[in-house]
């Protein structure tokens, strides 16, 4: 310990809470409307300081969306056992994961994860299953010398094993170490909106500039304005327009959107990691997937016994062979279908090995079930040596060839051709057979003489019930499907076929080239893949990302770790280790397969209702730019103070662009969301300018009007403008729409007429000739609107 050759992983990532608030708290719009918000309340004018809600909200959400991002890396580990058993100065001790030291030696029993890598001292038909690691379905058998990974688990047998390399320098920290850096999930929308932010941030400086110069000389110049204190008034009227110009509530609204969307999914068990992953699934065009535990439930379960010459007691001698302590975990899948009633009692058994592939026991008694039985490979059973050695099977059984000479008669090649048919089909086979006696001690790996085949045992792996349906959906939808899996690709097109794909067979990825460009048109023209490395995983995701593609991957492994971390959106399974699910965005709580669509349709929702809403906010951004920029060239002042902006807001843009956005939306996701949104807010927001500036033109020879009569008519004309926008983007209107629509209109023409509203937003009723300009103005702009919104119709008809 005192030389840290312990088992104790560092807890870091690359982002402390400090530095998440920092990220989250102090950026450049934060600052400009903090900055604002303050000036305002030392000002007095702290009606006009409403808009500092909503910097709070971004920078609250912001903070805890990181946050829990960051918590779930710290909590990133492969294991999953809490306590670790190790054998210290002959007594068995159960201590922490972390506590274990190099050389200590592990007490490995069925059930347990390996805590850290190890070399096996001793063995009794110790098996670990490595999937959560390679991806290899089968257990492994570790006979003394063999070394355990950290984070495989002990599936069979017993033994112990003396620890080579802890904490960081073992394989499975190894492994996960690309995993453990910090990355957000690929969103089109908040890269989007990020756009639109560096284009704000890149026009505000001269834009105020402008405005200031527009305020000052529209008071009679800089000396006037000096003399007569004004500063008040162009500060109020400077960060009003500042204000107008930063979409706060549409950076807002997708963060709520993303939390409501969380939330939902939440409530059908499926957990998401970080909120923007919400609207990942949507844009997926490629939906890469592991095979165990992913289309599989993972792990096997007994299929059929093919009789071959049944003999008495054969039931019996499978149910020992399932319920013997030391069984591998293919032969304790047969306790489900045979059970033991004690009656036989073994006196001698060999244990199963990976390298001979079977395993016998002879029983006492005189009955035919007392004699000795072989479980094995058909292959490993039935092609031996004359003496019972075990031997490698023949590339042509009739033929001795330059290696010790085999017996194999025509009933064993029927009966290994038989295997071999059941083993293309995806079925796991092993062999039952009767011989006379287990060889003496020192020859373990000799079969007895004279082997007897009785019957052909079948296993399976079990397809998730909802598998099938969910790929036919996704197929129906224009996804592309690809298995990739570690185990034998034969194996993986079985299952692949099993669940409705159309797969001949699958591409083994010992074959896969190293040529970048070459890799990209292998994984184009595959959808099955066997073989595959951890490595390999993760340059399949990339090839078919530079393909352009944008690739979403499931999975439940370790091995599967680095791949899901690089795909756009990263899937897991309830099954998967803790790091799969730390990298992972999304996590299906309940293992249920079918949960994707509906994480599609809420990704299709969250997309097309925040570009729906983002074409309100992006028309008040160019309008309000557009207007400070021409009321400044033009040296009048700004035609709204900051609350007055706070109330057409509210009622043209924020208040119902919070029901749209949680309203349900079908529409199929179309890439492309900033341009089509920017193509109708443009020309939406120059529409308004151009209604303002006719309106504040008209203003002097419309009779005498004070500045607050002139605010509070283009106050009318904005919202007039603004609410046909609403209308155009509602559309196809149906009754929630249309409900809030006309709610919204209700309450413009409620808040007009109310005397504390005009006191608070200092609205007036302007003269009667400036009044009917006012609604003039907003009809011709309404009409304009009207004419962009049929035209952006007919170019981007929504699916």
């Amino acid at each position: 310990m005192e030389r840290g050759l312990t088992n104790r992983v560092p807890d870091t990532t690359s982002r402390s809470l400090w530095q998440i608030f920092r990220a989250n708290v102090f950026t450049l719009f934060n600052a400009i409307v903090g900055t604002s918000f303050l000036l305002l309340l030392l000002l007095g004018q702290w009606r006009d300081a409403l808009f500092g809600l909503a910097a709070v909200g971004n920078a609250v959400i912001g903070v805890v969306e990181e946050y829990r991002a960051k918590k779930s890396l710290d909590r990133l580990a492969v294991l999953d056992a809490p306590r670790a058993r190790v054998l210290r100065e002959g007594k068995i001790h159960d201590i922490a994961t972390a506590e274990v030291v190099r050389d200590d030696v592990l007490v490995l029993r069925a059930g347990d994860q390996v805590t850290a890598d190890a070399v096996v001292l001793s063995s009794a038909g110790l098996e670990v299953d490595e999937s959560l690691l390679t991806g290899e379905a089968d257990p492994i058998d570790k006979d003394k010398g063999a070394e355990v990974l950290s984070g495989s688990i002990v599936v069979g047998g017993h033994g112990r094993a003396k620890v080579v390399r802890v904490g960081t320098a073992s394989f499975a920290s190894k492994l996960t170490t690309d995993a453990r850096r910090f990355s957000l999930v690929n969103s089109e929308i908040r890269n989007s909106l990020n756009r639109v932010l560096r284009w704000i941030a890149w026009i505000l400086l001269p834009v105020a500039i402008l405005v200031v110069n527009g305020e000052v000389q529209a008071r009679g110049g800089w000396q006037a304005a000096v003399s007569a204190g004004d500063w008040t008034a162009i500060l109020v009227g400077l960060i009003a327009s500042m204000i107008a110009v930063v979409p706060l509530g549409l950076v807002l609204l997708t963060s709520v959107a993303f939390a409501v969307g969380g939330l939902r999914l939440a409530g059908h068990n499926v957990l998401i990691q970080e909120l923007a992953a919400v609207e990942g699934l949507a844009r997926v065009d490629i939906l890469c997937m592991d095979k165990t535990g992913t289309l599989t439930e993972g792990g096997l379960v007994f299929d059929a016994v093919h009789p071959l010459a049944p003999e008495p007691g054969w039931e019996q001698v499978l149910a020992w062979f399932g319920a013997e302590p030391e069984a591998n975990a293919t032969a304790r899948c047969l306790s489900t279908a045979f059970e033991d009633d004690g009656g036989l009692q073994a006196v001698s058994s060999v244990p199963f090995s990976s390298a001979r592939k079977w395993s016998g026991v002879s029983f006492n008694g005189r009955t035919t079930e007392a004699r000795t039985w072989i479980l094995g490979a058909p292959e490993m059973v039935l092609v031996r040596d004359d003496d019972g050695a075990l031997a490698d099977p023949p590339s042509n059984p009739e033929s001795d060839g330059a290696g010790p000479r085999r017996s194999v008669d025509l009933n064993d090649e029927d009966i290994l051709r038989r295997a071999g048919d059941l083993a293309a089909t995806g079925l796991r086979t092993l062999l039952l057979a009767r011989g006379d006696q287990l060889p003496g001690a020192g020859k373990p790996e000799q079969l007895p003489a004279s082997l007897r085949p009785v019957a052909l045992l079948t296993f399976r792996e079990q397809p998730r019930s909802d598998a099938r349906d969910t790929l036919e959906f996704f197929r129906n939808e224009g996804v592309g499907l690809k298995i990739i899996s570690g185990d034998d690709p034969r194996t993986v097109a079985a299952i692949a076929r099993r669940v409705g794909l159309d797969v001949a067979e699958g591409f083994d990825a010992r074959s896969l080239p190293e040529d970048p460009q070459h890799l990209e048109e292998v994984m184009e023209a595959n959808t099955v893949f066997g073989r595959v490395t951890p490595a390999q995983k993760r340059q399949m995701v990339e090839a078919l990302q530079r393909r352009g593609h944008t690739v979403a991957m499931t999975g439940d492994g370790v091995n599967d770790a680095l791949a899901l971390k690089t795909a756009d959106l990263g899937i897991a399974m309830d099954s998967a280790a803790p790091a799969t699910k730390a990298v992972s965005r999304l996590v299906l709580l309940d293992g249920r397969f079918d949960r994707l669509p509906g994480v599609l349709a809420e990704g299709r929702q969250v997309i097309a209702n925040i570009e729906r809403v983002s074409s309100l906010f992006l028309s008040k951004t160019v309008y309000a730019t557009a207007i400070a920029v021409t009321f400044g060239l033009l040296q009048w002042e700004f035609p709204f103070l900051p609350r007055q902006l706070s109330f057409t807001d509210g009622l043209t843009i924020g208040i119902p662009a919070f029901f749209l956005a949680l309203m349900p939306n079908p529409r199929r996701y179309q890439a492309g969301f900033l341009r089509r949104s920017l193509w109708f807010s443009g020309p939406a927001g120059l529409i308004v300018t151009a209604s303002l500036l006719t309106l504040n033109a008209l203003a002097p020879l419309a009779g005498t009007a004070t500045p607050e009569q002139v605010s509070s008519a283009s106050v009318l004309t904005l919202s007039m403008v603004g609410l046909w926008i609403l209308s155009a983007v509602s559309r196809p209107l149906n009754a929630g729409r249309f409900a809030v629509l006309v709610a919204m209109c209700a309450s413009l023409l409620i808040l007009l007429n109310l005397p504390l509203a005009q006191d608070f937003f200092l609205l007036s009723r302007p003269p009667n000739g400036l009044l009917l300009a006012s609604v003039v103005c907003g009809a011709i702009g309404g009409c304009g609107v009207e004419v962009l919104a049929r035209l952006h119709a007919r170019s981007f008809p929504r699916r």
